[in-house]
C-alpha cells in the first residue's frame, strides 16, 4: 500500500483551493457578463417600447387626417 503523508495531502489541498479559486474567478466573470447582457436586453426592450409608441401616435395622427379628409370630401 501507498503511504499517505501530510505533505501530500497539504499538496492535494493546495491544489484543490487553487482549482476554486479559478473557479470563483470565472463565476464571478460570467455574472458579470450575465449583467451586462440584462442591462443591454432592457436597453433593447426600451428601444422597441418606444418604437411602438411611436408607431401608435402615427396611425393615431393617419386616422385623424383620413377623418378629416373625408369629412372635407363630403363637403365638397
Amino acid at each position: 500500500m501507498v503511504e499517505v503523508s501530510g505533505e501530500s495531502i497539504i499538496e492535494v489541498l493546495k491544489s484543490i483551493q487553487n482549482r476554486m479559486m479559478k473557479l470563483e474567478e470565472n463565476m464571478v466573470e460570467l455574472k458579470t457578463g450575465m449583467r451586462a447582457m440584462r442591462v443591454y436586453m432592457m436597453a433593447m426592450l426600451t428601444d422597441i417600447a418606444n418604437l411602438f409608441a411611436g408607431q401608435a401616435k402615427i396611425e393615431l395622427r393617419l386616422e385623424r387626417i383620413e377623418l378629416r379628409l373625408e369629412h372635407h370630401d363630403a363637403h365638397v
